[in-house]
C-alpha cells in the first residue's frame, strides 16, 4: 500500500512504500521508498498519512529495477593458499550497491 511520508531531506509530502519499520526508544522508523524520487529514506511514524484515493492511482514516477542479467560476485580470499578469486554470491554487497548508486548520481 502507498502511503503519503514527511521527507527531511525534501521538505515536503510524499509518496511512498513503507519496506521495513524499527523499533527504537523514541518511536518507529520507517524504511520507505519513495515512489517519484526514487529515493529510500528513513521516517518517525508520527511523519506517515494515508493517501486519498485519486491520489493513489497516479502512476509513479519512479520504479524499483534490476540490471538484466547482472549477477552479483564477491572477493573470496583464501589464507591457507594465499589466493583471492571472484567467485559469484547470493546477494549484492553494501559496497557495490553504494558504488553502484554513486555512478547514477
Amino acid at each position: 500500500q502507498v502511503y503519503v511520508v514527511f521527507s527531511e531531506e525534501l521538505q515536503c509530502w510524499c509518496r511512498a512504500l513503507v519496506e521495513s519499520v524499527r523499533q527504537q526508544v523514541d518511536g518507529c522508523q520507517l524504511g520507505c521508498f519513495l515512489v517519484d524520487y526514487a529515493k529510500y529514506c528513513s521516517v518517525a511514524s508520527e511523519n506517515i498519512r494515508v493517501l486519498a484515493g485519486a491520489f493513489a492511482k497516479i502512476p509513479y514516477r519512479a520504479k524499483k529495477c534490476r540490471l538484466h542479467c547482472t549477477k552479483p560476485l564477491t572477493l573470496r580470499i583464501d589464507y591457507c593458499e594465499n589466493t583471492a578469486k571472484i567467485g559469484p554470491a547470493k546477494r549484492w554487497d553494501t559496497a557495490a550497491i553504494q558504488h553502484f548508486r554513486k555512478l547514477l548520481e
